[in-house]
């Protein structure tokens, strides 16, 4: 047993060990308030005074406290989360998250008191997937906000959350969500692992978070899928996929993720049987476009005239008689000032965006015409390309499309549609050398597993009674 000395000495030596960690007095937002009861028994509260709710901690702590006799702390705080701890470190993790750390004088531990208040936006709409017809609703940057959303939409004990360490010290976390009767644990675990790996101090965000814990990082696709939308991260958990928040950011990540997961949008499954399809079927379109149409006029008016009309060729030719450079740099100087322009109109305010990009690109346009710089038929193929470009909405698809457009105008330039299709296959072996999680990237459809076929088209509502049998969930027909 130590004496009341050896314990006086512990106790202003955690005092001490704390207040030097935050560098007391210097730190003006780590705050040391000093208690003393009627029968003049001390206790010290510790916290960081921009992350706690003021009048919650003076009301429901240091007036209760003030009052007390401290023999029994969690029963003068006992409308809040209180939680003992016994070690410094343990401590220290609570006030770097909003709680409040009590020292009881005499005492072998102290109490963490959850008077957490971090600022938030308030639930809007999402910026990035706008849907017409659905839910409007967007995550934050609170995570209990973003947790919220979700059970809001499932309204199950079966959907589990998590906590996970992301970082090597361990203190900070982010959550897993499942549900334990759809998920497949080894499919859990796989991404355990991932997140065990990270050896970084600081992950400041979940955008951040995913390059850590992605397979292949040089991979000219995605191998995660990243929303903002808590009905679109639902979808997915239902279907047997993790997924991932962290403690500051306003979307999530999901894992693991195909080819058809980053092709398919949230409003799909809103829209009537036929409508939705009819937009995959412009999504369709609007992708071969913008990969192949520069590359195919390249090809044409290089290499394989004969498959063009006489009378368009000598269009082009005529058009095309004054510029003085080869058809492919003639392209891609256009591809360059169109990305260009689209680069600098998200860099630019919002009110001036839009309105800058259609100027730039008009008067751009029309001043290289004239000069002879470009042909006419050039701007009426790039901005096709450009414009069949956004309606690919998700941000790491499309830019890997766009990457892939350059690539193929660089190779149509060397023997035309011949280097083209060489290519073209390599790309589509590329596509089903990766994997996600386990997860191959084009499957359902290469290899084969058993599921509603949600690929290129989806069923009507009623018809699709499975779940992709590509996650292994524990419950392959929904609705068991």
């Amino acid at each position: 047993m130590k004496s009341k000395k050896e314990e006086q000495h512990d106790f202003l030596a955690q005092i001490d060990e704390l207040k030097q960690a935050y560098s007391y007095p210097v730190n003006a937002d780590f705050h040391v308030r000093e208690v003393i009861n009627s029968e003049e028994k001390k206790v010290f509260v510790f916290y960081l005074g921009s992350i706690v709710d003021g009048n919650m901690l003076s009301e429901t702590v240091l007036a209760p406290l003030e009052e007390s006799d401290f023999l029994f702390v969690p029963k003068q705080v006992s409308n809040r989360e209180i939680k003992r701890v016994d070690t410094l470190q343990e401590a220290k993790k609570g006030i770097n998250n909003g709680y409040a750390f009590l020292l009881i004088g005499g005492e072998s531990t102290g109490f963490l008191i959850n008077v957490a208040k971090f600022e938030s936006r308030s639930v809007e709409r999402a910026q990035n997937e706008i849907t017409i017809k659905g839910p409007k609703e967007a995550f934050t940057e609170s995570l209990q906000s973003n947790i919220s959303l979700i059970r809001k939409r499932m309204r199950t004990e079966s959907l589990i959350t998590e906590e996970v360490p992301i970082n090597k010290n361990k203190t900070e976390t982010a959550v897993l969500l499942y549900v334990k009767d759809i998920a497949n644990e080894e499919v859990i675990q796989k991404v355990r692992e991932q997140l065990s790996h990270i050896e970084a101090d600081y992950i400041q965000s979940i955008e951040i978070l995913e390059q850590y814990i992605e397979e292949r990082p040089y991979s000219l696709f995605p191998s995660i899928l990243y929303t903002e939308r808590p009905d679109r991260a639902v979808f997915y958990l239902n279907e047997g996929h993790v997924v991932l928040l962290d403690q500051t950011s306003s979307a999530c990540l999901i894992l693991p993720a195909t080819f058809w997961s980053f092709f398919h949008s949230g409003e799909d499954h809103y829209l009537r049987f036929m409508y939705g399809n009819f937009g995959r079927l412009i999504r369709i379109v609007g992708l071969f476009i913008t990969l192949f149409a520069s590359a195919f006029y390249v090809a044409i008016t290089t290499f394989h005239h004969e498959m063009v009309p006489t009378d368009l060729l000598l269009a082009i030719a005529a058009a095309r008689e004054k510029v003085p450079f080869p058809v492919l740099i003639e392209v891609l100087i256009m591809e360059f000032s169109f990305e260009l322009i689209r680069e600098a109109g998200l860099r630019i305010p919002t009110p001036l965006g839009p309105t800058i990009g259609i100027v730039g690109a008009l008067i751009l346009g029309q001043a290289a015409v004239q000069a002879n710089i470009i042909s006419p038929i050039i701007v009426i193929i790039v901005a096709l390309s450009g414009l069949s470009s956004f309606t690919i909405a998700e941000i790491s698809l499309n830019y890997s499309i766009r990457l892939f457009r350059f690539i193929f105008i660089l190779v149509t330039g060397v023997m035309g549609m011949y280097t083209l299709a060489l290519v073209f296959i390599f790309f589509i072996f590329y596509l089903t050398s990766i994997k996600s999680f386990g997860v191959p990237f084009l499957s359902p459809l290469t290899p084969y597993y058993p599921s509603s076929q949600d690929t290129l088209f989806r069923k009507e509502i009623k018809k699709e009674r499975w779940r992709p049998g590509f996650t292994l969930p524990k419950r392959l027909r929904k609705n068991e």
